[in-house]
């Protein structure tokens, strides 16, 4: 009982998913994280911050609409409420407004780890760099800045990104999530991007989890 009830006071571990503009994954790879996590029986919230678009709050029920399981637990909010920092739930995983901002900042502060998905783009990846960098002199630890280089279309796509996010400081998952329709298909119908039906797509995600909550 005793051990119990220490777990519950202990504050929420707290992942972040930002991006510098829309489209970049980190809707996906919320949804993702909250899947994954309320399937190994940990009390999770999926805490959607773009207000204006609801993605997640809306793939949440349209997951329930459909009788899904896990069911999902998501709420929407217009900026993140600190006093979500003491709850009940094990993991807070935050799918951040549409761009970073002074909001950004604040959700940065209180996260154990922020994750930048980026798409292998010079007019994805330097805006995603100064972002990072942003973060950093505002004086966010580097050690909780990490970049997921998301739809990949070829391995040597993946291997110049790479490269190109090498020069600076920060960590880069060793996964990397690849271009594919049945990640949308799978989203579109309320299901996560590890629950699609190939065995090679769901292996790949599921390490990524992995490597994630490691990492957290």
């Amino acid at each position: 009982m005793g051990i119990l009830k220490e777990k519950r006071n202990l504050a929420p571990k707290i992942i972040a998913c930002l991006s510098q503009k829309g489209g970049g994954g980190k809707s996906t790879l919320s949804r993702c994280l909250a899947v994954e996590l309320t399937k190994q029986k940990h009390r999770t919230l999926l805490v959607d911050l773009d207000i204006q678009q609801k993605t997640s709050q809306e793939w949440a029920e349209r997951r329930k609409s459909q009788g899904i399981k896990p069911l999902i637990a998501c709420q929407s909010f217009p900026y993140f409420p600190t006093e979500l920092l003491k709850s009940d739930y094990d993991y807070l995983i935050i799918d951040g407004p549409a761009k970073i901002s002074k909001e950004s900042l604040t959700i940065a502060k209180q996260a154990n780890l922020i994750i930048q998905p980026v798409r292998p783009s010079l007019d994805d990846l330097n805006p995603a760099i100064r972002e990072f960098n942003g973060l950093f002199k505002s004086g966010i630890p580097k050690n909780k800045l990490t970049f997921l280089i998301n739809a990949v279309g070829s391995p040597a796509m993946e291997k110049n990104t790479r490269e190109y996010l090498e020069q600076v400081d920060y960590y880069i998952f060793p996964v990397s999530l690849t271009e594919k329709v049945s990640y949308q298909e799978a989203q579109n119908q309320g299901l996560s991007i590890s629950e699609v039906k190939y065995p090679r797509l769901k292996k790949q995600v599921q390490l990524l989890v992995k490597n994630i909550l490691n990492k957290c």
